[in-house]
């Protein structure tokens, strides 16, 4: 059974703890209060994935630059997957992935859509201000920030922490959709886990929102904001035996796929390689989870080809990472509401 723990004061050794070392502390996913001159709460998700280390790490540093001054503003950490966190991987074998299972999951109900449910009851009852949901990824990314609504104070949010913003509605069931309904929400995508300039950027982040008496509700200017829509989602079926190595699978990618990450791919650029002409394609669905792989992508002569021009992102070298969640989700460039 998932329980969730509630806190409302620092356990000894949360400040210096390692991710894999929170079980000592903690009993399992943890809600911690802490109170602030603004009674409205910033609320901060860290952990979702066990080895994405980086909301940890950037909210240790935060606490402790404050030490025993008081918060400007409420501050509650969720701390989730801390068995995962444990063992340093995504999820354990057993686990739900804890960010497709918040309300507005396709999943059918479990302990782990509970708790995340019971956790959005809880932030909803204490008025939260606004949401961050805190995240790595394992490709060449840069730093960016994803919104699950075009209203001004989505964006706005998002805004203070990158240039470059993504509107994203797959998957479902995320952290950042649940609590878009609620307040202002964004998930941060802070480069690789544990990296210097990300925990920094993040923290950085964290202690300006602290530090908001209001979210800005002025129309986010055109300039400050690259826009992109996430339109589908690329899968490797579970048949399929892959490789990012030459000669070492039956399906190969480039070996620097990861560099094709928030680029403008051309049609008629190769995405991969198959040896064998009846071997599984990448299946490739939409919003509404339809597939459309025929609209993406061609086979020429034992390789994989674009049809269309494509911007990817999320692009990994990791194999484990590409079983549990994804290849890559593929972008257009959109407007800006109202432009």
């Amino acid at each position: 059974m998932l329980e969730l723990n509630q806190l409302c004061a620092l356990p000894d050794g949360f400040l210096s703890a390692a991710p894999q070392d929170l079980h000592l502390i903690l009993p399992g996913p943890t809600l911690l209060h802490l109170p602030g001159r603004n009674k409205a709460p910033l609320f901060v998700t860290v952990l979702q994935h066990g080895n994405e280390a980086t909301g940890l790490l950037a909210v240790q540093r935060v606490l402790r630059k404050f030490g025993r001054i008081e918060l400007p503003r409420a501050l509650s950490i969720f701390i989730a997957n801390i068995g995962a966190a444990r063992d340093n991987v995504r999820r354990l074998p057993e686990q739900d992935d804890y960010n497709r299972m918040w309300p507005g999951t396709r999943s059918a109900a479990s302990d782990t859509t509970r708790l995340m449910q019971s956790v959005v009851d809880i932030m909803r009852e204490r008025q939260v201000f606004a949401s961050i949901d805190i995240h790595n990824n394992s490709g060449l990314n840069p730093h960016y920030a994803c919104v699950c609504a075009l209203d001004t104070p989505h964006l706005q949010l998002a805004s203070l922490f990158a240039r470059t913003v993504v509107y994203f509605r797959i998957p479902q069931g995320t952290q950042s959709a649940a609590m878009s309904t609620l307040c202002p929400s964004v998930s941060l995508e802070c480069g690789k886990s544990g990296a210097a300039m990300g925990v920094e950027h993040a923290a950085d982040f964290l202690g300006a929102c602290l530090r908001l008496s209001e979210i800005p509700l002025h129309a986010v200017a055109d300039s400050d904001v690259h826009l992109f829509r996430t339109i589908a989602q690329v899968h490797v079926p579970p048949s399929t035996e892959f490789a990012f190595d030459a000669g070492s699978g039956k399906m190969t990618f480039a070996r620097e796929l990861d560099r094709m990450n928030f680029r403008e791919i051309p049609a008629g650029t190769v995405f991969a390689y198959c040896l064998d002409h009846l071997y599984p394609r990448l299946t490739v669905t939409d919003e509404q989870g339809a597939d459309v792989t025929p609209s993406f992508f061609t086979r020429e002569e034992g390789a994989l080809v674009l049809r269309r021009h494509v911007m990817p992102a999320m692009l990994s070298r990791d194999a484990e990472l590409v079983r549990q969640d994804c290849l890559c989700y593929f972008m257009e460039r959109m407007p800006l509401p109202g432009q």
